[in-house]
């Protein structure tokens, strides 16, 4: 229904569109991101950091602090319930209506200290305002009372014909409302029951319509690549084990049996194979081509960065070397002769595995028969990628690796559409990395102990969040600290510079440089996240890590001891934050990922976490996949049995949603 059914003006049909707001149905789907309760409790019940409302008389005129930019600080005394409190106010320097002596209700958060940081208030008494209160996110000329009068409107038009996405028996089974009282009671709350009883029903919806859709894609995939069979034997694989100068874990053993059996079943291999840093992933991938290629079948591996692209072409070209298996790089730094040679052999079944970046999707890239691709989660790898290497080959098989890992049950979850291997155990031999939280905004208190370590032979990252100054959001960036380390060690070592908005060719070369030892530290953002192996480089130092993910941060860190040395890691952090200092201080004891990303999707969602998988793993708009984990693995298993029953009476209504779904992909591109 158009929003013009609304009677509303053209004004605020244009403030709910930059709102993401298109329709009156959409306007219903915008829920509250919070409630204020507006309900008072005695102060003896006052916990610090306990968020409270409650009714005050304003003792004091109101004072007004610059904190530089468009920042201030109002703070006045009220009294509460026969006490005296100071409020604060940020960002909001106004003080014409904090006369002494007037009536208010405010709603903050309480500091101790007789201090409540206000977040809203209103200039009316408690008693006038008693109830629960939606909080909605709002865009400049739109306020709080305008977005619940606009969704009063919609809801008064579409209420009465809203139909259940949820199947009654399911409805049944979980004692949820209907999709209609749900709606009304996440907008208009009458008690804290009626709220819990809504944010089940729709966190639920959420989850049952995303597992119905990728659930149905995977079917969908599985029936397109009927009748594709690879002939190999599997004892001829595993024999390439014995030229190994170590022993497969017992997880990736297990990885490569499910990767073959895929390979030598009747369906399309899609699967998601995940672990840890340093658990060996890539050496499970080229189990896998090297199957393919004793299929008779040509294999690709994609890797998001030239220099990466570089090393995996070196160590599968070590791999097979005894094999007959060649293996060849195709990259932008190829000269013409070497590209259209590689190309012209490519296509004639001359090159068995090709290794390269998204180049690798060009047309001008063909293939004589390709059989497999492996591509790491970096590259963005959705339906579109996916398609388009599809006409390349002949039901081709899809490996990709993700660095992220996450425990076996819930990424079946999250990678509805995938199969999952999980490789949960690093190999033995490997090197430890100690972490350690220094609280300070400045390498000075680890400058010594740093430079000790580059003296023995060792090199060491520099990671900083900002690539440039930024006067909204003071941290450290590249630019500064590489000019200040330049300043003050450039003459005693070798420094170089690396960030993303450096051309492929610059970023290529500095690590180049960096792998070749011809470096002895060097600045980068986030873009080592996904790097090279660096034999020396044991060292990292992390600036401002309280505004990195804890994911991330090990991400990082799993760049460093990764040869026959030690690795170490200092979190360096000004803020003050205990509860970002606990996040942090996890990781001096912690240095499992698993335990670690679990932890990062209950904070940050899977959106974040999973970063370039973004587009395949919506950020469900009230469901939490870990703290919602058993209702997800329900609406999994629930939507699979409503697949297989889609002709009965109870799931028919469901065909068109899944059909109109799968067709858009709206969860994956």
């Amino acid at each position: 229904m158009e929003l013009k059914a609304l009677r509303i003006s053209e004004k605020r049909i244009q403030q709910l569109s930059a709102m993401g707001i298109e329709t009156a149905e959409g306007l219903l789907s915008y829920y509250p991101y919070r409630y204020e309760v507006f309900k008072e409790r005695p102060l003896s019940q006052w916990q610090i950091n306990d968020t409270v409302t409650c009714e005050a008389v304003i003792l004091t005129r109101a004072q007004v602090m610059r904190l530089g930019g468009k920042r201030s600080m109002t703070r006045f005394s009220v009294q509460v319930q026969d006490q005296e409190f100071q409020a604060v106010l940020f960002n909001r320097p106004w003080t014409s209506q904090f006369q002494v002596g007037r009536v208010m209700t405010l709603s903050g958060k309480y500091n101790g200290k007789g201090r409540i940081t206000v977040a809203s208030y209103q200039m009316k008494p408690l008693r006038e305002l008693e109830g629960i209160y939606p909080i909605y996110s709002l865009k400049e000329g739109m306020h709080q009372k305008d977005l619940r009068r606009l969704i009063e409107k919609a809801m008064a038009l579409c209420l009465d014909q809203m139909e259940d996405l949820i199947p009654q028996p399911l409805r049944a089974r979980y004692r949820l409302c209907t999709r209609a009282q749900a709606i009304r009671w996440i907008h208009q709350p009458t008690s804290r029951e009626t709220m819990k009883q809504a944010l089940r029903h729709l966190k639920y919806e959420e989850f049952f319509r995303f597992q119905l859709t990728m659930q149905a894609l995977r079917e969908e995939n599985r029936a397109y690549a009927r009748g594709n069979v690879k002939c190999f034997s599997a004892d001829e694989v595993f024999s390439l084990e014995k030229t190994l100068p170590f022993q497969l874990t017992d997880d990736q053993r297990n990885a490569i049996s499910e990767i073959l059996d895929d390979l030598a079943s009747s369906h399309l291999m899609y699967r998601m194979l995940q672990g840890d840093v340093g658990c060996g992933k890539t050496m499970v991938a080229a189990f896998g081509l090297y199957a393919c290629v004793l299929a008779h079948r040509q294999g690709a591996f994609l890797a998001p960065t030239e220099i990466l692209a570089r090393q995996h072409c070196d160590s599968l070209k070590q791999l097979f070397a005894d094999t007959g298996i060649r293996v060849e790089l195709l990259c932008a730094s190829l000269k013409p002769a070497q590209r259209r040679q590689v190309l012209d052999d490519l296509a004639s079944d001359q090159i068995d595995i090709i290794v390269g970046t998204h180049a690798l999707f060009q047309d001008e890239v063909r293939f004589y028969d390709l059989g497999m691709v492996v591509a790491d989660e970096q590259q963005r790898f959705g339906v579109q990628q996916r398609r388009r290497l599809l006409e390349k080959g002949e039901k081709v098989d899809f490996l990709l690796m993700s660095a992220t890992p996450i425990p076996r049950t819930l990424a079946q979850s999250l990678f509805g559409d995938m199969d999952v291997s999980v490789i949960a155990h690093r190999p033995s031999g490997r090197m430890p990395v100690t972490t350690r939280l220094v609280r300070s905004s400045s390498m000075g208190a680890i400058l010594e102990e740093v430079l000790q370590k580059i003296d023995e032979g060792n090199q060491c990252y520099v990671v900083c969040p900002a690539i440039e100054k930024n006067e909204e959001m003071p941290m450290r960036n590249v630019n500064d600290i590489y000019q200040g380390m330049c300043s003050l060690l450039g003459k005693r070592y070798r420094i170089g510079l690396l960030h993303g908005k450096m051309s492929g060719e610059e970023k290529n070369e500095m690590m180049e440089r960096f792998a070749r030892g011809d470096l002895d530290i060097l600045v980068s953002t986030t873009v080592i996240e996904v790097g090279i192996d660096v034999k020396k480089a044991n060292l990292m130092v992390i600036y401002d890590a309280h505004r990195f993910g804890l994911s991330t941060i090990h991400q990082l860190r799993g760049r460093v001891g990764r040869g026959s040395q030690p690795g170490f890691c200092y979190l360096l952090t000004p803020t003050k934050d205990e509860e970002a200092l606990q996040r942090l201080k996890m990781l001096e004891t912690i240095s499992d990922g698993f335990e670690i990303s679990r932890y990062d999707l209950s904070l940050r969602g899977p959106g974040d976490l999973l970063g370039t998988r973004q587009s395949g793993i919506p950020g469900f708009v009230l469901g939490n996949v870990i703290m919602d984990e058993k209702m997800m693995e329900a609406a999994r298993e629930d939507a699979a049995y409503a697949l297989q029953h889609l002709e009965e009476q109870p799931y028919r209504h469901l065909q068109p949603i899944i059909a109109q779904d799968v067709k858009k992909s709206a969860y994956f591109d």
